[in-house]
């Protein structure tokens, strides 16, 4: 496909806004800076609601976090040098900070500084969100350097200038709905809780900002629904505001993250391998010709599938990747960068996911009308035995041919799905859904 902007919802412009807009913002899972990032997507997409959610408000078993912003951090050796800025790359403060102002001997810092021994050059990204503490980040080699230049009884002043809310924090996410014909539903999920990082980061965003400008200007057959979250935290609070209107509405969705390097094309299917999504991205790998994708066990999932697919919850979302998370060097480290992921990356993980919504917009998924098998004479009379009815499948009584594809009419299965369980082909099966649409026996 070539990079256009009727083709790829614009993607060489989001992809842009990420690189140089984006990227340096120092996010969290609250936050001024993820509450910018939301305020730029704004005003690409003016109908994306923000919405804010009081710090120590109670979701499931969770608490909202203090709001968490960083003024500075950085630290100082005796000569008033300064060897670790935050300002340069805010991947050097440990995410969620508490504030510290102290003059520390060499043993002392050197036991709050983080390095990744096997990636000499990558800044490690950590975080101690629900644990009062403090760290910088550093290079393995910049430790090295460290370690060889200062001895033991050298002092350093170090500055963490952070400050958390508790009484006035607050998290924020946006959404955006892009009604369709239908109030049945796909949920398209993204986050934006991570500082400097591009893949892990800000490929999901991407992507999802190019399908919102792909999709809004589509006569859609069913309802898109569209969130920026801080992952966990986030998809928790917005089940738990949401879960009787997804439970009604939603056919399925995707997570979109790491989906913009251009390593081998991967995703993690739902819990039990059988969903709408599922099928739709099987289907989509298919049409676009990619063999060679990974399928990832659920048992190793890690993001916002987790809380979409729990118990109780179940609402059947997928993911989609290139690299899977936690599975590429880069992962979670200053080496996650625009070197990594590229246009031609993010062209390949848009394509999957806009080829896998289309299947779902298309597809159509009966639902029965019934409670247990209908009395069909009630609803065909005599004419059940014509001719017409029995040519749907040679020496098969029609009744049973209705029942069986009323049996699997649950809302899950696509009419491609139940003429495979029912052994009937596809054409004979659309013909069945229209006998049973024009009796109401079943809806859409």
């Amino acid at each position: 496909m070539k990079i256009g902007k009727s083709k790829d919802g614009n993607l060489r412009k989001y992809y842009n806004i990420s690189k140089n807009i984006l990227f340096p913002i120092n996010r969290s899972i609250t936050g001024k800076g993820t509450l910018k990032t939301l305020s730029i997507i704004k005003k690409e997409f003016p109908k994306l609601k923000i919405i804010s959610i009081k710090s120590g408000t109670k979701f499931f078993d969770w608490h909202v976090p203090p709001e968490w912003n960083v003024n500075d951090a950085y630290v100082l050796d005796d000569q008033k040098k300064k060897i670790i800025d935050f300002k340069k790359n805010n991947l050097h403060l440990v995410g969620y900070s508490r504030p510290y102002y102290k003059i520390l001997k060499k043993k002392k810092l050197f036991k709050r500084l983080y390095f990744i021994s096997n990636e000499p050059e990558a800044i490690p990204y950590i975080t101690s969100y629900y644990k009062k503490d403090w760290g910088f980040c550093v290079s393995h080699n910049q430790f090295k350097k460290f370690d060889k230049t200062y001895s033991s009884n050298r002092t350093f002043k170090v500055v963490v200038d952070t400050q958390f809310k508790s009484k006035n924090g607050k998290l924020n996410y946006g959404e955006l709905v892009l009604k369709g014909e239908s109030s049945k539903e796909i949920l398209i999920s993204t986050y934006i809780c991570h500082p400097s990082m591009a893949n892990n980061e800000l490929s999901g965003p991407t992507v999802t900002m190019a399908l919102i400008n792909y999709f809004k200007k589509k006569k859609l057959k069913k309802t898109l629904r569209f969130i920026f979250i801080p992952e966990t935290i986030g998809s928790i609070i917005y089940i738990c505001k949401n879960l009787k209107l997804l439970k009604k509405n939603l056919i399925g969705g995707y997570v979109l993250t790491c989906i913009g390097d251009e390593k081998q094309h991967s995703c993690m299917l739902s819990k039990y391998k059988n969903s709408p999504s599922d099928e739709a991205l099987v289907e989509a790998y298919r049409k676009l010709k990619i063999k060679n994708y990974i399928i990832h066990s659920f048992l190793n999932r890690g993001s916002d599938e987790r809380q979409f697919n729990s118990p109780g919850v179940d609402l059947k979302i997928s993911s989609i990747f290139r690299s899977k998370y936690g599975t590429f060097k880069e992962y979670h480290s200053s080496l996650d960068n625009f070197d990594l992921v590229t246009l031609k990356g993010l062209q390949g993980g848009f394509r999957v996911a806009q080829t896998a919504i289309e299947i779902i917009l298309n597809n159509i998924y009966p639902i029965s009308k019934c409670y247990c098998e209908p009395k069909f004479k009630k609803y065909f009379g005599s004419s059940l035995s014509k001719n017409n009815y029995y040519s749907v499948k040679k020496k098969e009584r029609p009744e049973k041919i209705l029942r069986n594809f009323l049996q699997y009419s649950d809302g899950t299965n696509s009419l491609n799905k139940i003429s495979k369980f029912i052994n009937l082909s596809l054409k004979k099966t659309v013909y069945v859904y229209k006998i049973l649409l024009k009796k109401n026996l079943i809806r859409t």
